[in-house]
């Protein structure tokens, strides 16, 4: 399927490449260099890119291409998905996927990125299982490897790779069980200059960190489940038992992993728990003026924090002479675009900016007022109304745990047997 891979930074630079089966020349990436050149940003180059004799399937992480290249019509979706989770595996291996931790670890990418395809396929992509086959690196394993001439890969199977369940090795055992779900949210709002939502989408998953012992099987229901109108499964819940009965049900891997990604369309009501008052203005003498204030709505008592906005002034705009009542501002003339890092909303004084724009001389009166995007995060809070019903441990080790009691926290929620 994948026949080569090749790793470009935002300089152009191909920095790194691996090929499954027959070596394909760095010029074909000269296809993708040139829809790089056409498109107005990273972000708008076509994922699928068809030359005489192969596809290039990219996507772009941490300002980093990975392009893989295919000769065969393959489903391009498939093919993302894999790039994605190879990516989600170096950050989970290395901490970040950078292009110079990339560099420091050369020898570990190449032996993760063999097991994860064989001959082009993919093998294996579940993180706790490469682990058991590839050490993760650290300071004494690097020196230990380099006075011995060992790497990091191990001499055995995992024991669960050949099982029903290859995601779970067998044999775990753990003093204290524990299992830890953390709910994540991310909202996609459009609104309009009166305050009203035009279009609002969210973008949730369910993270999760289990340390049980044996062989766990667990069953999770929401109080609310019909609010998902698209759902990604990680492969242990069985789909079956979702569909008929909304219910998921799952043997899970050991230690951090992915449960599932929902969507929350924008036909359900989601409440923003910010708004922006601004007043911006352009005189053809004298540039303009702009105020900004920020505040929260109610947020049930949660703070709202690490709060960043960002306005791509019009092409006339050379300065801004502004001042903020919290946090820092930057200008680019470059980009014309104005940063306003705010941090956390103080609810008894809210922030604000405000003062002058600079225009060009001569230059025509913008006609229409920039976007303002604005970022946010909110913790222990989840704004689709995501509710947990039940969490049950069968197994032979938990007979007595079954219906254990779970803590609630808007959004986290954990289990102690």
């Amino acid at each position: 399927m994948i026949h080569s891979l090749f790793v470009i930074n935002s300089s152009g630079d191909v920095f790194m490449e691996k090929h499954w089966k027959s070596v394909i020349s760095r010029s074909v990436c000269d296809y993708f260099f040139d829809a790089q050149r056409k498109a107005s940003s990273n972000e708008d180059i076509p994922p699928v890119i068809t030359t005489p004799h192969h596809y290039l399937i990219s996507i772009l992480r941490n300002n980093i291409f990975y392009v893989a290249v295919v000769m065969t019509e393959v489903p391009p979706l498939f093919v993302i998905e894999f790039l994605h989770r190879v990516v989600d595996t170096f950050e989970d291996y290395f901490g970040e996927s950078g292009e110079s931790v990339i560099k420091e670890n050369y020898v570990v990418v190449y032996e993760i990125l063999d097991e994860m395809l064989d001959n082009g396929f993919p093998l294996t992509t579940e993180s706790n299982v490469l682990k058991e086959l590839i050490k993760p690196p650290n300071i004494l394993r690097t020196i230990a490897n380099t006075v011995t001439g060992k790497t990091n890969v191990s001499g055995t199977l995992p024991t669960g790779q050949l099982s029903n369940i290859p995601w779970r090795r067998s044999g775990v055992k753990y003093t204290n069980n524990e299992a830890y779900f953390d709910v994540t949210e991310e909202v996609d709002a459009i609104i309009d200059k009166h305050g009203g939502t035009i279009t609002a989408e969210i973008q949730g998953k369910i993270d999760c960190c289990v340390k049980l012992s044996g062989m766990p099987d667990l069953t999770l229901t929401f109080v609310n489940a019909r609010i998902f109108d698209d759902v990604s499964f990680h492969p242990c819940v069985r789909l079956k038992r979702w569909e008929s009965e909304r219910l998921l049900s799952f043997v899970p891997p050991d230690g951090n992993f992915r449960l599932f990604s929902y969507h929350v369309s924008s036909q359900s009501v989601v409440a923003i728990p910010l708004y922006v008052r601004h007043n911006i203005s352009f005189r053809e003498v004298g540039g303009g003026r702009l105020d900004i204030t920020v505040g929260p709505k109610q947020t049930m008592g949660r703070v709202v924090e690490n709060v960043t906005l960002d306005m791509a002034m019009h092409k006339s705009v050379m300065n801004c002479n502004l001042s903020v009542t919290q946090g820092k501002h930057s200008f680019d003339p470059v980009t014309k675009v104005l940063t306003w890092e705010i941090g956390r909303i103080d609810p008894s004084k809210l922030p604000n900016i405000r003062g002058n724009l600079s225009l060009q001389s001569g230059a025509t009166v913008p006609d229409s007022n920039p976007v303002i995007n604005v970022q946010f995060q909110i913790s222990q809070m989840a704004i689709s109304g995501l509710k947990v019903n039940r969490l049950d441990i069968y197994g032979e080790k938990y007979k007595p745990f079954k219906g254990v009691k779970y803590v609630t926290k808007s959004g986290k929620f954990q289990i102690r047997t």
